[in-house]
């Protein structure tokens, strides 16, 4: 059904826009986590909506699964590629549509990078505020799948808090249009974080802000990350609602050092990164408190310009691919506890370090308890990469003990699907597999993913009895 379909995509596409080679098709084996790694049945480029709409319609007359991909920085394997289906790459689609100052909305391609629309604004005194650490190269397509945070989502909130509309294409290849003003059931909060099985976004109309009065970024060196993590704390206790804090150790320290020459304090056990943004008045306020609560650093270093703030923000934002300096494979874990829960988890995590004897560098959202624990391993070494996959479950298993979750933003994809049932009764399960069944009955929009075992819309919920039946096929496989 592939090979009929491949014969036909020329009624939709240019012939540039369909690739068939295997060693271009290796370029979209994976995303950002290359532990998990597919070829693609086909890869198509499209220009527009009807062209995406046109190659999913194909899709359902033959049967064929699709999955959408972006700039592939995703870090759950929410892209990976079926070998028996099309993936649908929007890179291609990058323009920015429309800028309204007045309403304070952008209206964006899905290809069009985050970094890119604050480029677009920043003169006029604007910016858009969810800022992943792949900023940079990442898609507001992929935003949208994954419901991407970034370091300011502390004050600012996820991508779902600065989507207004979203016009997508259907998993039967219809173009519609999801607003937030929609009576009835809120479907864009719905479609926003739901990794693409819930259909493809083909243009997106995004919240402006205000480009902040006053921004105060602080760096304070502690001799451990316990201090760190108390100053942290006591920030939050005294009132202070900082736009991000930041924290990496000692390890993630040496790691940004060798790879982008941050120049952080040497010896630091723990580098905290705090940004205090608002009225000048309040910023000012909030500084002289924050002074205060950081007495125990051995340093603290204010940025004067925005010039010293990148460079402050340099080695935070390279930190996960750093680590490539110091180990030759890593996993990039996601996980979410409570603050007051942190010098726990940090400590159930060196204890699992020290037992498997795998390192992990810890760099984390502190402000609202998102860690994001880096897995080192060799993987030429045998048996590395699985006690690399034992450490990194656990730490989510340590999350979920701590009353936390097994995502915080970087999506459930193929890594962490099998963790799912840990944290959800079969209950929550079957009722999400209900909405996507909703949007998707013959679940061919990015299929095998966030679910450990894939239910065939028409299934009446409850404990199954029997092998499923994709299962029995060989087409999917239950954990």
């Amino acid at each position: 059904m592939l090979a009929e379909l491949i014969g036909r995509l020329g009624e939709v596409l240019e012939p540039g826009a369909i690739i068939t080679d295997p060693v271009r098709l290796r370029t979209y084996e994976c995303d950002g986590l290359t532990y998990h790694r597919a070829m693609p049945g086909v890869a198509v480029l499209p220009d527009t909506a009807e062209q995406v709409a046109g190659v999913v319609r194909l899709c359902n007359e033959y049967g064929v699964p699709f999955v959408a991909r972006g700039s592939g920085t995703g870090l759950s394997g929410g892209a990976l590629p079926r070998t028996d289906g099309v993936l649908i790459v929007t890179s291609r689609m990058r323009a920015i549509v429309e800028i309204d100052l007045p309403n304070r909305r952008a209206v964006v391609e899905p290809g069009v990078t985050n970094l890119a629309i604050t480029e677009a604004v920043r003169d006029q005194g604007y910016y858009y505020a969810p800022d992943p650490s792949s900023q940079q190269v990442c898609s507001i397509g992929g935003n949208v799948a994954e419901n991407s945070g970034g370091a300011h989502c502390l004050k600012y909130g996820f991508t779902v808090n600065h989507v207004e509309a979203c016009e997508i294409v259907t998993p039967d290849g219809d173009i519609v249009t999801l607003d937030r003003t929609d009576p009835g059931y809120d479907l864009l909060g719905a479609f926003i974080g739901a990794e693409g099985t819930l259909g493809i976004t083909t243009k997106v109309t995004v919240r402006l802000s205000r480009t902040p009065e006053a921004v105060t970024t602080v760096l304070a060196a502690f001799d451990s990350i316990e201090q760190g993590g108390e100053a942290v704390s006591a920030i939050i206790a005294a009132g202070i609602l900082p736009a991000a804090i930041e924290m990496m150790d000692a390890l993630a320290i040496a790691a940004a050092e060798a790879a982008v020459a941050c120049r952080y304090p040497e010896n630091a056990g723990a580098v905290l990164i705090v940004e205090l943004d608002g009225p000048l008045a309040e910023v000012e306020r909030q500084f002289a408190l924050l002074t205060q609560i950081c007495a125990k650093a051995f340093e603290l270093r204010v940025a004067d310009d925005a010039a010293e703030r990148a460079a402050i923000w340099k080695g935070r934002k390279s930190a996960f691919a750093a680590v490539g300096r110091i180990s030759p494979a890593y996993i990039v874990q996601d996980g979410v506890v409570p603050r007051t829960s942190l010098p726990q988890v940090l400590a159930g995590i060196d204890a699992l370090s020290r037992e498997h004897g795998i390192r992990v560098a810890n760099v984390f959202h502190a402000g609202d308890g998102n860690l994001h624990p880096l897995v080192l391993f060799d993987d030429t070494e045998p048996g590395a990469g699985e006690r690399a996959e034992i450490v990194s479950g656990r730490i989510l298993d340590l999350c979920i003990e701590h009353g936390g979750s097994i995502t915080g933003e970087h999506g459930v994809g193929v890594d962490k699907a099998r963790y799912m049932p840990r944290m959800f009764t079969a209950a929550d399960l079957d009722t999400m597999q209900l909405v996507r069944c909703a949007f998707d009955p013959r679940g061919l929009s990015n299929p095998g993913k966030i679910f450990p075992t894939p239910r065939l819309c028409g299934e009446v919920p409850g404990v199954r009895k029997g092998v499923h039946p994709l299962v029995e096929s060989g087409k999917a496989e239950q954990f």
